[in-house]
């Protein structure tokens, strides 16, 4: 379960609500990937699918992780015992 969103734009989307300043081509995908975040009982279990490509981020995103939702857009989050925290969607370039 997504315990916090480190944004609200994030978690309008993931409520539902209309998001304008997120493309709207990747609304449906990146629900979809939230939701794969929100179920993980583990890290791991973002491994798969391969297209997720999770990583372990560095510099000022050191400690959190993302999973891609296409080459542009990814989902940034801190893994925590409890489960994802501070969930937000980043435009990556």
């Amino acid at each position: 379960m997504i315990r916090s969103f480190g944004d609200k734009t994030t978690e309008r989307l993931w409520r539902r609500d209309r998001v304008p300043s997120i493309d709207s081509r990747i609304h449906t995908t990146a629900l979809r990937k939230l939701r794969q975040v929100g179920a993980a009982e583990s890290l791991d279990d973002l491994r798969l699918p391969p297209g997720n490509r999770l990583e372990a981020l560095k510099g000022d995103r050191a400690g959190q992780h993302s999973i891609r939702i296409n080459d542009q857009w990814r989902i940034c989050f801190l893994w925590t015992a409890a489960g994802p925290e501070e969930v937000e969607i980043v435009d990556h370039h």
